[in-house]
C-alpha cells in the first residue's frame, strides 16, 4: 500500500484518521488505534515478513529488559551483541543471500565447479529501515539514552510507525520515545500542517519524479553503444533529479501524515543539491541515515578520535557499508566507496580547495561528483555503469542516438533544475525569501499546491504503477 494509491489516499488513511481522532479521546486508545492501524498496513504488503517482525521484536523487548536490569557489564554487552546479530542476520538473509550465493557461483564456475542454485528470497518491503531501527532501540537502552519501552505494545507501535515504515526518515528510538509515550493528541494547526506538507510530496512524486523516472528508464534501458554523449547526460541528469524528488517527496509524505496524527518527524533534506562540497551534501542528503550511521558506526568505531588515518579509514568503512546498505549489488558498493573517498578528501585538501572558489562554481563541480556516483546507483550492471561514465566523458562521441527524448520530458527537467537553483537563492538571499512571506502568497502558494495535488492524485490513478525507489530497501 503506496502513500498514493487510491486505497491509501480515499479508504485508508482518511478511515484511520477520523477514528483516531473521534475515538482517540485517551492516549490508551491513541496508541492501541495507531498500532492496529499500523500492523494492518505492513501487513496488507507483507502477510508473511510481518510475524518475522513481530516475533523478532519480541526478542528485541525481551533483550532490551535484560539489559537494562543486568549490573554485569560483560553480559550486557554480550545481550547487546546478540541482539544486533540477530537483527543483521534477518538483513543478510533477506537482501543479501542471493547476492552471495551468486559470487560464490561466479568463482566456482571459475574453476570448473557445478552451478550453485539459486534459492527464491523475495525483499520485503522496507526490511533496511526495520533492521536499523530495531538496533537503535538496544544501542540507545545500552547507552542510556532511553529505558525499555513501557510494553510490547509500544515498542510495536515504534517499529511498525507506518508512516515512515517503508522508507524512512530512520527514527531513532531515544529520539521519539517521549511521542510513544505520551501519544500527543493531533490539533487542528497539525491536520492543515501536515496535510500540506503531504500533498507537496505526492505533487513532488507523482507529477516530477515518475516523469524523470521515465527519462531515466529510457536513456539506461539502452546499451550505451546506442547512445551520444548527450543522452548518456540526459539520462544520468533525469535520474539525478527523480531520486531526489521521488525519496524527499516520501519524506514530506511521512513527516505529513505523522503530523496530521500529531507526531513530530525530523527532517529527512535540506536542499542537498545546493551543497558546496560532500561533506555538505551529505549533512543535507537522507539526513536520518548519515546521522545513524555517524553515532551507531562511525562513534563506536574510534570516530576522528584516533588520529588522521584512522579517521580516514573509518570515514570510508561507513560509506562503505552505506553503499552496501542500498543495496546487494557491486554498483552500491562501488557508490559508497567513491563516497568515501570524496569525503576523505574533504578533509585532506578538497574541502579548503573548494572554500577558495565561488559559491555557484563549488556547487557545480559537487555536483558533478554527486551526478557521477549516481551512474553507479542507477546502472543495472557494473560494466553499463562504466560504459556510461565512458561515454559522458568522451569528448567526441562516434555513436549515432537510438533514441529521441521527448521535449516535455526536457521541460520537466528544467523545471526540476531550476526548482533546485531557486533553493540556493531562497538559501542565501534571506530577503528574496522574505517576499514571499506575506499571507496573499501564502493564499496563492497554498491554492497552487491544492490544483497540483489533484493533478497528481488524477495522474497517481490514471498511469501505470511506479513504486518508490526506496519501496524496497
Amino acid at each position: 500500500m503506496l502513500f498514493y494509491e487510491p486505497l491509501f489516499l480515499f479508504l485508508f488513511f482518511p478511515l484511520l484518521l477520523i477514528i483516531y481522532l473521534v475515538i482517540g479521546r485517551t492516549r490508551t486508545a491513541r496508541k492501541w488505534i495507531l498500532l492496529l492501524g499500523n500492523f494492518l498496513f505492513y501487513a496488507w504488503s507483507e502477510p508473511i515478513f510481518v510475524w518475522i517482525v513481530l516475533a523478532s521484536s519480541f526478542v528485541d523487548q525481551r533483550i532490551g529488559l535484560f539489559i537494562s536490569r543486568s549490573e554485569n557489564k560483560r553480559t550486557r554487552i554480550f545481550a547487546l551483541a546478540l541482539g544486533v546479530v540477530l537483527n543483521i542476520a534477518i538483513l543478510c538473509y533477506y537482501k543479501y543471500t542471493i547476492f552471495l550465493i551468486t559470487n560464490i557461483d561466479w568463482l566456482l564456475q571459475m574453476l570448473a565447479k557445478p552451478q550453485v542454485a539459486l534459492p527464491a528470497i523475495a525483499l520485503p518491503i522496507g526490511v533496511s529501515f526495520v533492521v536499523f531501527e530495531k538496533i537503535t532501540y538496544l544501542v540507545d537502552i545500552y547507552r542510556g539514552l532511553s529505558k525499555p519501552a513501557r510494553d510490547f505494545s509500544q515498542y510495536l507501535t515504534y517499529v511498525f510507525f507506518f508512516p515512515k515504515l517503508l522508507a524512512g526518515p530512520i527514527i531513532k528510538y531515544h529520539d521519539i520515545v517521549g511521542q510513544f509515550e505520551q501519544f500527543p493528541e493531533s490539533h487542528v494547526d497539525d491536520f492543515f500542517i501536515g496535510l500540506s506538507r503531504f500533498m507537496l510530496g505526492l505533487v513532488k512524486k507523482t507529477l516530477l519524479a515518475d516523469t524523470f523516472a521515465t527519462g531515466a528508464d529510457l536513456v539506461f534501458a539502452q546499451s550505451p553503444a546506442n547512445l551520444t554523449s548527450s543522452d548518456a547526460w540526459w539520462g544520468v541528469l533525469f535520474f539525478t533529479l527523480q531520486i531526489y524528488f521521488d525519496f524527499s517527496g516520501y519524506s514530506d509524505m511521512a513527516i505529513g501524515i505523522a503530523r496530521m496524527l500529531g507526531f513530530r518527524l525530523l527532517e529527512n533534506f535540506n536542499m542537498p543539491y545546493i551543497a558546496t562540497s560532500m561533506t555538505d551534501f551529505w549533512r543535507r542528503w537522507h539526513i536520518s541515515l548519515t546521522s545513524w550511521i555517524r553515532e551507531y558506526l562511525y562513534f563506536p568505531l574510534g570516530g576522528n578520535r584516533t588520529g588522521a588515518a584512522r579517521t580516514y579509514l573509518n570515514l570510508w568503512i561507513c560509506f562503505l557499508a552505506s553503499g552496501i546498505w542500498h543495496g546487494a549489488a557491486w554498483n552500491f558498493v562501488i557508490w559508497g566507496a567513491y563516497n568515501g573517498i570524496f569525503l576523505i578528501l574533504d578533509r585532506l585538501f578538497l574541502l579548503r580547495a573548494m572554500n577558495r572558489v565561488p559559491l555557484w562554481f563549488a556547487n557545480l563541480i559537487t555536483i558533478t561528483i554527486v551526478m557521477v556516483g549516481w551512474v553507479f546507483f542507477r546502472a543495472t550492471s557494473l560494466p553499463q555503469a562504466l560504459q556510461m561514465l565512458d561515454l559522458m566523458f568522451s569528448l567526441v562521441s562516434a555513436n549515432t542516438s537510438a533514441i529521441a527524448i521527448a521535449a516535455d520530458l526536457k521541460t520537466v527537467a528544467g523545471i526540476g533544475v531550476f526548482i533546485c537553483v531557486m533553493q540556493r537563492v531562497v538559501a542565501h538571499k534571506p530577503d528574496f525569501r522574505a517576499m514571499f512571506e506575506g499571507p496573499r502568497w501564502q493564499i496563492a502558494m497554498q491554492s497552487a499546491l491544492s490544483l497540483l495535488f489533484i493533478a497528481g492524485v488524477g495522474k497517481s490513478i490514471a498511469t501505470p504503477f511506479k513504486p518508490f525507489l526506496y519501496f524496497r530497501f
